[in-house]
């Protein structure tokens, strides 16, 4: 299924099998990490709201969620460096142990900004679950807790990660380039 705008072409780097055979993985992990222990599941939006999704319903833990909402690209596929909160927490991680689940873990600026507000919270402890990583990319030295994808300095779409708003909807995860005419 292509639905790509004309100029651009969607080439599938990860299928939606391989998805959802790491987010179970993945689920597995967090699960035997926190067994016995309540979590905050903090959903960063859009992009990570269908991994949110897939993932929590695979945690063998007793879970309460929360969402946040930054923006740094408007429609652009470069972050302008500027963090804006556009929604922000509804409930209290005050000594709560807290997962943050991230879309893609690019340049570390958003992550930086996000985990510096996380923390002023005072949670019991603080941990994030990335499906996508492009430490090519890293501005700032941070890093996931845990890790579904290392990816290459390609832009992708799909899977809730989008260009503009669009693609969200995709199984998998695609590299957006533009077509060379």
């Amino acid at each position: 299924m292509k639905t790509s705008p004309p100029g651009s072409e969607l080439d599938v780097l990860i299928s939606a099998e391989d998805i959802a055979r790491r987010v179970r993985e993945l689920a597995a992990q967090i699960s035997a990490d926190y067994r016995g222990r309540p979590l905050r599941l903090i959903a960063i939006l859009k992009g990570a709201w269908i991994f949110f999704a897939d993932l929590i319903r695979h945690l063998d833990l007793e879970v309460t969620v929360d969402f946040l909402s930054f923006t740094s690209y408007g429609e652009s596929p470069a972050s302008s460096g500027t963090v804006k909160i556009t929604k922000d927490l509804d409930q209290s991680v005050a000594g709560l142990d807290v997962l943050i689940v991230e879309d893609i873990l690019d340049t570390g600026q958003t992550f930086e900004y996000l985990r510096g507000v996380l923390e002023a919270h005072k949670p019991r402890s603080l941990k994030v679950v990335t499906l996508l990583d492009k430490p090519s990319r890293r501005i700032r030295p941070v890093r996931a807790d845990y890790v579904g994808f290392t990816i290459p300095d390609e832009f992708v779409v799909g899977y809730g990660l989008d260009y503009a708003q669009r693609y969200r909807h995709l199984p998998d995860i695609r590299i957006l380039r533009a077509r060379e005419e």
